[in-house]
């Protein structure tokens, strides 16, 4: 059976729309297609939503149900945590005792500092390296995303003129004098930038794995290379695990590539679908929080959130979970190669544990310029076919899996999408091949 329209998640939008900015809490929901759909509720790898249809979600909250919804042992640490008080203002042990287990999970991490979500992760990072070097800019790379604050949201995507600069309204232009664009892996490009008389540089700013453009890999040797171009320069290594962290391996990308930063900051997957975000690193640098640099948050530290973090951290410390991620992942993965292939469509699907990435219409993409080349027309088409089968999927091509999906939840989304596929052509032209 597919599904023919939404009418209730049409009438809850039209109701939004009278008291929410676009009708949604944030803007990137507004570009679900046909239109954001509203829920009910959750329950493991499935949502079911205002019309009573129910969806495998490899949407996950855009990524942090990393155990799926309505977790069993993260819902009890949360409703044991409740009664006992939303916030308190000052400390409590499960600040120390999920501290311990971050610092336990990534090798070369000293201290962890609290915070609540990516983007204050990041610029407390920029902060913290600008104090302790005493320089003002950094490297970031095309493409690669550390949040919507005005100096990170610059060269994430091409503007309308084709050229990565700006990438909001409203945006201080001075954001981009601080900053060197650079191709993510052209050590090079890097090398020149921090050498350059007047660079200025204070930290690189990296994706480990370039999961908003591609979900796409280092280069061989690459983060290696940074670790050491840091090092001879006295600049700071920030690895963004916003969304590889707790989730391509125990440790995220430190453990997966075997390179330690300096800092790392971490959210989505931390808590499990609970505001949280940290940023865990060295001493030397996160101790100048109580020296002069300024880091503050009323809700930092949060008790309620602690214990969802906890709870996660346990259950991904459960025997085979990673191993299931990288089998399920493959899986997945192969099974969109090969329905593209049986409908001859170009495609490269890319796969790094539970994360996945479809890039329709580009054979082979393995930079940030292949992934902008994708036909996300098409894509947009096929995410709504997927949608009317039961499959929830985001705009983009992106996929996530959880611990409550099942072999047998990847097997059957891999047929849906054959039929998805065949409906999506049925209706259009194919993706246009780049």
């Amino acid at each position: 059976m597919t599904i023919a329209a939404w009418p209730a998640s049409e009438r809850a939008w039209e109701r939004t729309k009278g008291s929410l900015a676009g009708g949604v809490s944030t803007g990137l929901r507004a570009s679900m297609k046909p239109h954001p759909i509203f829920v009910e509720g959750g329950a493991g790898p499935r949502l079911t939503d205002l019309d009573g249809n129910s969806y495998l979600d490899y949407v996950l909250g855009w990524g942090p149900v990393i155990l799926g919804h309505g977790h069993p042992g993260l819902t009890a640490a949360v409703s044991a945590q409740l009664p006992l008080g939303a916030t308190y203002g000052t400390g409590h042990l499960l600040e120390a005792e999920v501290a311990e287990k971050v610092l336990d999970r990534i090798p070369g991490m000293e201290r962890v500092l609290w915070s609540n979500t990516g983007t204050e992760a990041t610029q407390v990072a920029l902060r913290l390296a600008r104090g302790v070097t005493g320089r003002r800019r950094f490297i970031k790379f095309g493409g690669h995303y550390h949040g919507w604050s005005d100096p990170m949201l610059v060269g994430y995507r091409p503007g309308a003129d084709g050229t990565l600069g700006l990438g909001s309204q409203g945006q201080n232009p001075s954001a981009l004098e601080d900053l060197v664009l650079v191709e993510w892996g052209d050590l090079d490009a890097v090398a020149e930038a921090l050498k350059a008389p007047d660079s200025d540089i204070a930290a690189i700013f990296c994706e480990p794995v370039l999961c908003n453009s591609g979900v796409i890999e280092p280069p061989e040797g690459f983060l290696a290379g940074l670790r050491e171009l840091c090092d001879a320069t006295g600049t700071v290594l920030v690895f963004d695990e916003v969304i590889t962290g707790f989730r391509i391996d125990r440790g995220g990308a430190v453990t997966r590539y075997g390179v330690t930063p300096d800092l790392v900051t971490l959210a989505k997957a931390i808590a499990g679908g609970y505001p949280l975000a940290a940023i865990a690193g060295r001493a030397s640098i996160l101790e100048r929080t109580t020296q002069g640099i300024v880091h503050a948050g009323t809700y930092n530290g949060n008790p309620v959130v602690l214990a969802a973090a906890g709870a996660t951290l346990d259950a991904l410390d459960e025997p085979g979970v990673y191993d299931a991620f990288e089998r399920q992942g493959r899986a997945l993965a192969d099974g969109i190669r090969a329905g593209f292939a049986r409908h001859g469509l170009a495609v490269t699907v890319n796969q790094v544990g539970p994360v996945v990435q479809c890039i329709a219409g580009v054979a082979d993409a393995r930079t940030f310029t292949d992934f902008i080349g994708a036909d996300q027309e098409f894509y947009d088409r096929l995410t709504v076919q997927l949608l009317r089968r039961g499959v929830f999927t985001l705009p983009g091509g992106r996929w996530y899996l959880s611990t409550a999906h099942t072999d047998a939840d990847v097997a059957h989304t891999v047929q849906v999408l054959d039929d998805a596929l065949a409906a999506t052509l049925a209706e259009g032209p194919g993706p246009v091949a780049r």
